[in-house]
């Protein structure tokens, strides 16, 4: 039976509306008004233009005014839509990332400002670095587990000169939606290799720049769709996330989601286990030393120290109190010897992470992270040790103060370095460490209860720190010490406290340090 002619009226409509349309039009038309924004849940959206030299200058900015249109009508914003852009031809240029900017006129701005590159079209190579780079979580991308879904949105108007077909279907296989949008000369079977399936869904081959802002009706329904936590009884207990198709459910902070991915439980106390490695180099003077035993006392004090909580590297006990803790700590002796980095990273590698000294197996998938502190130049090669490090699947970050060389903290650092260094003149500027420390460290924990503890752990420390008027090195390591540790296993130089018992009769002192050559022991 054929519908009204008002309502036929409005199908045709509504099939012309695109993302990429700035019409005015009624909302009593079924017509969403631009910047009204979508209604489902978040996603991870990569634009990836092309700007070879066969783009002509007013085609460009009719693609430049396209994808204005489509951030428009997203909902964007750090907990919704994020969006990147990055242009590519001969080479691949990222104009901003999925955290660069989490509002629209930010993006617009940006977004505006880009010039061509006006050479070759790679765009093999452009989609490689979409799934290798512009995708990471380190950029911006939400992890996995998040599953929120990730769309490339591919605009190129001619045949690549490379190969597309392998690294597209690597992109696909990652988890990446691809969406082909070709411009008069683009070749059809490129667009096609390098489509996610349904490909009449994703392909989209438009005869002029000025017909690309009305293609978009299927693309509107994918990216914009149904509120599946609105048309379904989702049982969500704290809040319900939709996603093109589904929806899943989320915990408020503070909270984690149960065996039945609908309810959330309250997170326990914090917990961490932490490797506290101190430097008894020629740098830290004698007075410095002791502020860093007593920075050490006052991270106990913040810890709940047991077996089943928090575990110190440091000093590990079978019933471990505090004040334990706290006066062997202050038995330990200034060494006044050159700064080795490497030797300290060695131990983290070979002994820190080791099962042994209570790491979790690899197979348990248990993150593995090192936050290192450093004030001045290591005197030995840090560079082996530090790739060994990585290589082991320890993430590294690392955070200068006051002397420290950045070539050095660069050779520490996990990929991408930019995100894992950070340097400060001295402690009382270190607060911008604690964002970047949950930025970049959160994404790889997949308990958000672990990671909130390792939060609240660093602003706590970045506070102590904050007090300390005189400039030390500390590294902290976020290991895994749950098993017993006696000294010869903690350090290449062991110097026992003098009085203290670390024979298998003494229960209460098993204690350690990292140091450097240990003259005349």
């Amino acid at each position: 039976m054929k519908a009204p002619y008002g309502e036929r009226s409005r199908t045709c409509l509504r099939n012309l509306w695109a993302l990429g349309s700035s019409w005015d039009d009624s909302p009593s038309l079924g017509i969403v008004p631009r910047g009204l924004g979508c209604r489902t849940g978040p996603l991870d959206i990569v634009f990836v233009i092309d700007s070879s030299r066969s783009v002509r200058p007013f085609e460009f900015e009719t693609m430049r005014r396209f994808m204005i249109d489509i951030i428009g009508n997203l909902d964007v914003g750090p907990n919704a839509t994020r969006v990147g852009v990055i242009q590519y031809s001969s080479q691949v240029q990222n104009i901003f990332s999925l955290k660069t900017f989490f509002t629209r006129e930010d993006m617009e701005k940006a977004i505006n400002s880009i010039v061509p590159l006006a050479q070759g079209t790679m765009t093999g190579l452009a989609i490689q670095y979409t799934m290798n780079v512009a995708f990471t979580v380190q950029e911006g991308a939400r992890p996995p587990h998040k599953k929120i879904p990730r769309i490339a949105i591919v605009v190129t108007d001619g045949r690549p000169q490379d190969r597309v077909t392998e690294v597209a279907t690597q992109a696909r296989d990652a988890g990446i939606e691809i969406y082909a949008v070709g411009i008069q000369r683009a070749d059809m079977t490129s667009l096609r290799a390098m489509a996610s399936p349904p490909l009449e869904e994703h392909v989209f081959l438009v005869e002029s720049f000025e017909l690309i802002r009305q293609f978009g009706k299927q693309f509107q329904d994918k990216l914009c769709g149904v509120d599946m936590c609105v048309e379904r009884d989702h049982g969500c207990q704290h809040s319900c996330v939709s996603t093109p198709g589904s929806f899943y459910c989320e915990c408020n902070p503070g909270y984690q989601l149960n065996a039945d991915r609908k309810t959330c439980s309250r997170c326990g106390a914090g917990h961490v286990d932490l490797v506290m490695v101190i430097d008894g180099s020629k740098s830290v003077r004698p007075q410095n030393f002791e502020l860093v035993k007593q920075f050490v006392n006052r991270i106990v004090d913040l810890l709940e120290v047991s077996p089943q909580g928090t575990r110190v590297g440091l000093v590990q006990y079978f019933q471990p109190s505090r004040t334990e803790i706290k006066e062997a700590v202050m038995k330990v002796e200034y060494m006044e010897k050159g700064t080795m980095t490497g030797l300290a990273l060695k131990h983290m590698v070979e002994h820190s992470f080791s099962e042994l000294e209570g790491a979790r197996p690899l197979s348990h998938n248990v993150p593995r992270i090192g936050l290192v502190f450093t004030d001045g130049r290591s005197q030995d090669d840090i560079s082996e040790w530090a790739r060994r490090a990585k290589e082991s699947g320890i993430v590294m970050f690392a955070v200068g103060v006051g002397k420290a060389v950045e070539e050095e903290l660069r050779a520490i650092a996990s990929e991408p370095v930019e995100q894992h260094f950070s340097y400060s003149a001295d402690f009382t500027t270190m607060t911008h460490l604690v964002e970047n420390f949950k930025l970049n460290i959160c994404p790889e924990i997949r308990s958000p209860c672990e990671c909130e503890a390792l939060v609240q752990f660093q602003t706590n420390t970045v506070a102590i720190l904050q007090s300390l008027t005189e400039r030390n090195i500390l590294w902290v390591l976020r290991g895994r010490a749950g098993a017993q540790s006696s000294p010869a296993a903690l350090g290449g130089c062991i110097q026992t406290p003098a009085g203290g018992g670390t024979g298998a009769g003494s229960r209460d002192g098993r204690w350690g340090r990292v140091g450097q050559a240990c003259a005349g022991q």
